[in-house]
């Protein structure tokens, strides 16, 4: 059962709806949004975009020049009335790049730290959820920096916050502590009853947990709206290309072969895909991140190929980008899903190709993350 770090759930019905600006130097931030009451938000950008400036206003530890700031029914900042709620009143939970964990404090202490009364009976279950049960005695400088981030989060969440920040949160870890803290990030945003904001600039960790992504580039919003949507948009692919033209896509566990390790999930109704085995429970959550390079396209069904994957797809719209003019970029439907692929202006007008056609999505590979 997810856990519900707040106790007030009139904010879970409300999103958050913000217009700052603010100019450092030469540094001018103008984001105006509006963001999901739920869910993860990724906040995706170059180095020096305006993502860590952002999440700083948010949680009122910067003031910017002029804005207004409100979560919920609460208005957390107004520089017209004057109206400014301190970082310790805002019942926002931080996660920064570093742990920042009190030295002299034992992981107990670090987590108890600010926690509010009505705090304690969840303490438990979140250190059950956290998985650091066994760390309650240690000191900070015994950690390691997967465990220290892990401590870090459970703070933010035991101090009751109605919204957590995350800034780079796995900045500095080695490969396998990263995938393994990214795979933890992952369940944990879905098992939680609060909104998250997610800043990265890397698009794997955006594609493993976001459910929408904002797009910063130097101080401006350029795109918000869900995660797979833009990743649709021909207009933002250059924008965009750390994603590698991919497609996201979620499926259920219907199956397991354990002769050949291959897990079936579902898509919808009437979609399925193969994909390497995964000991992930049937009737649970699969993300599937599909590179457009990875798929083929055939006019109709296809007999003895390695492709295991054989969707059936019709062709809703393309674009021939400038950085690529020897190729075509593909928007396919699936039903209510979409799926990028691309192909070479020879291929598409030797097979005929045309908006509106139904085809054969062939896809090679697939990666994949459990929810």
């Amino acid at each position: 059962m997810p856990i519900n770090p707040t106790t007030h759930n009139s904010s879970l019905t409300s999103s958050l709806s913000l217009f700052v600006e603010q100019r450092l130097g030469r540094f001018h931030l103008q984001a105006e949004l509006t963001l999901p009451a739920k869910g993860v938000t990724g906040i995706f950008g170059t180095s020096g975009s305006g993502k860590t400036s952002l999440l700083r206003i948010i949680a009122g530890l910067d003031r910017p020049d002029t804005g207004k700031l409100q979560l919920g029914n609460q208005i957390l900042l107004d520089t017209q009335r004057r109206q400014n709620v301190p970082a310790h009143q805002r019942r926002i939970g931080v996660v920064f790049q570093e742990a920042r964990l009190f030295p002299h404090y034992r992981v107990r202490g670090n987590l108890t730290y600010g926690m509010p009364k009505q705090a304690p009976p969840r303490f438990d279950e979140i250190v059950e959820l956290l998985g650091i049960s066994h760390l309650l005695t240690r000191m900070p400088g015994t950690l390691s920096g997967g465990e220290a981030r892990r401590v870090a989060i459970g703070r933010a969440l035991l101090s009751d916050p109605q919204l957590l920040l995350m800034d780079e949160p796995l900045t500095g870890l080695d490969g396998a502590r990263k995938q393994e803290l990214l795979r933890f990030i992952a369940l944990l945003t879905r098992q939680i009853n609060i909104p998250v904001m997610y800043v990265s600039h890397d698009p794997e960790e955006i594609s493993a947990i976001a459910d929408h992504l904002v797009l910063m580039e130097s101080g401006r919003i350029v795109a918000s709206d869900h995660l797979n949507h833009l990743l649709q948009r021909f207009d933002l692919t250059q924008k965009l290309g750390g994603f590698d033209a991919a497609s996201i896509l979620e499926g259920q566990v219907i199956e397991h072969d354990t002769h050949y390790h291959l897990t079936r999930i579902t898509l919808g109704n009437t979609h399925q895909l193969l994909l390497p085995g995964t000991e992930a429970n049937i009737g649970s959550c699969i993300r599937v991140r599909v590179l457009a390079r990875d798929i083929a396209i055939a006019t109709s069904a296809v007999k003895d190929t390695s492709y295991r994957n054989q969707l059936p797809v019709t062709i809703e719209d393309t674009t021939v980008l400038p950085e690529t003019s020897h190729s075509v970029e593909l928007r396919l439907r699936m039903g209510r899903f979409h799926l990028r692929a691309s192909l070479t202006r020879k291929s598409w007008d030797e097979m005929g190709l045309h908006i509106g056609k139904e085809v054969t999505a062939l896809i090679r590979s697939v990666s994949f993350n459990p929810l």
